[in-house]
């Protein structure tokens, strides 16, 4: 952008750097809850801006460190009700980074970790669908399926209207019973080419209904033939 008179554009600038001070890492137990709440959302935030550019390691480690401060042990003879609903806000935090983290490492395949974080999110929140669904189809993968089944099942009860856990249900159902899932599946057009199938599609055979353009068209040959004979007659005579 320059900056008149001694800078031009697009000048490359060399920073000198001094380290004056270096702090260490506070616990977060002596932290104020409004701190844990305050820096725990940071990192989580953090974690969001890297799982948006798919950079899922990094947004997995940046969860990783806002659970670290988003602990919700209370201090001792912090027993009041602020405190109290403090705490349970902290709370709700930690569950939601858990199951952003969850999905992270699902994007890692990571998928006994993602199953672990899971279950602390059910751990701290029983009812929460997110993590029961979640938890439902890693087990069924993993072969668990009377546990997924339970899991799917309350899962269901809390969102009787959730597409997904319908299909999910459907499918456990299926590799419960043995051998559907190895059926051999004939596909659809559309579902082989896409919606523009057009070029792939050869038009149906119908049968001829009245009089043949063949026969139609014989039929003026030999009319023409006779119109031409019939002139060069006429010529003659």
């Amino acid at each position: 952008m320059e900056r008149e008179p001694d800078i031009p554009a697009w000048a490359p600038l060399l920073y000198q750097l001094q380290l004056l001070n270096i702090r260490e890492k506070p616990d977060a137990l002596t932290l104020p809850i409004a701190d844990r709440i305050r820096i725990g959302n940071q990192k989580r935030e953090r974690g969001n801006f890297h799982f948006q550019r798919e950079e899922f390691s990094l947004a997995a480690r940046a969860y990783c460190m806002a659970l670290d401060v988003l602990t919700t042990r209370s201090r001792d003879g912090d027993n009041d009700a602020a405190v109290a609903e403090e705490e349970e806000e902290v709370q709700d935090y930690r569950v939601k980074c858990l199951n952003n983290l969850a999905t992270a490492q699902l994007k890692l395949e990571q998928y006994d970790e993602a199953l672990h974080t899971s279950r602390d999110v059910l751990f701290l929140e029983p009812n929460n669908v997110k993590a029961l669904f979640r938890t439902g189809k890693l087990l069924s993968d993993k072969g668990e399926y009377k546990e997924a089944m339970e899991t799917l099942k309350k899962a269901l009860k809390l969102e009787p209207a959730t597409k997904a856990i319908h299909v999910e249900l459907s499918k456990l159902v299926k590799r419960q019973s043995g051998g559907n899932d190895t059926q051999k599946w004939k596909a659809k057009p559309s579902e082989v080419f896409g919606e523009n199938i057009a070029p792939f599609l050869i038009p149906s055979k119908k049968k001829p209904s009245g009089i043949s353009w063949k026969f139609l068209l014989g039929a003026l040959v030999v009319a023409l033939g006779s119109l031409v004979t019939s002139v060069i007659l006429t010529a003659r005579n």
